[in-house]
């Protein structure tokens, strides 16, 4: 009788044990899925802008070869804006808050499926992609952008545009910009030492950065952090409500 006692303990201990560590899983999951989730919508947005910054690069570089450096159109200081100026707006920065404490407590260990166990190392090797790109094109950005601007932009016509809004995003107030009919007047300045060829090839080879970026890294990102909520999913019958913007 003994010996059924203890032995019924051991059982009842062990079912609760097993019981708390499936709670702390699907609570972990929860939380792990919240994160990459916002970072889809965080993905799409960027997304969005960036290829919005493409076409600037486009339009800056045709502009610049060959088209009048006094006389500057309206359309060209947002574009010369976005492309030069706003570098951190679109920058993608992606959350690992939640995977490196499950990982530093050795949480990940309550996660049973091998798939969800390498989805988890692929997507940690996709945010350092993702991380080592926005420093390279931050370091294009330190040099040969910003000697560049400091020497040909007008910091007047950002400032100017501020004054619209103090607290809305230079992005917002430029699309809202392009879209009224209010002039901001600003210049090329020194004209004189601005080298037509040289700038165009910088516009070209930073979109090409930008599209690479894009294509590969941003990419592969998007990709595994999609199949991680889907598994995720599937293994905790989370809500097919919350999905990405990318797969609605």
């Amino acid at each position: 009788m003994l010996f059924l006692a203890v032995f019924c303990g051991f059982l009842a201990e062990y079912q609760l044990e097993h019981v708390i560590e499936h709670q702390r899983e699907k609570e972990y999951a929860n939380a792990l899925y919240e994160e990459l989730l916002t970072d889809s919508v965080s993905f799409a947005n960027k997304l969005s802008a960036r290829l919005e910054k493409e076409k600037d690069c486009d339009y800056l570089w045709a502009y610049i070869k060959d088209s009048s450096l006094t006389n500057l159109p309206k359309a060209f200081y947002p574009a010369y804006t976005t492309v030069f100026y706003l570098i951190n707006s679109y920058a993608f920065e992606p959350k690992d808050g939640v995977l490196n404490q499950l990982k530093s407590s050795g949480s990940l260990r309550y996660f049973k499926s091998t798939t969800l166990q390498k989805l988890f190392g692929d997507i940690s090797v996709c945010i350092n992609n993702v991380r080592y790109r926005n420093e390279q094109e931050y370091q294009f950005f330190t040099n040969p952008i910003k000697p560049f601007m400091l020497k040909h932009y007008d910091f007047k016509w950002p400032d100017e545009l501020r004054k619209r809004d103090q607290n809305a995003y230079y992005l917002n107030l430029i699309r809202e910009y392009r879209k009224s009919d209010t002039v901001i007047k600003a210049s090329i300045l020194n004209p004189g030492s601005f080298d037509r060829g040289e700038a165009a090839n910088m516009i070209m080879f930073y979109k090409t950065m930008l599209a690479s970026s894009r294509s590969l890294q941003m990419n592969d990102y998007i990709k595994t952090n999609t199949r991680l909520l889907l598994e995720l999913r599937k293994n905790y019958n989370l809500s097919a409500d919350r999905r990405t913007p990318l797969e609605k």
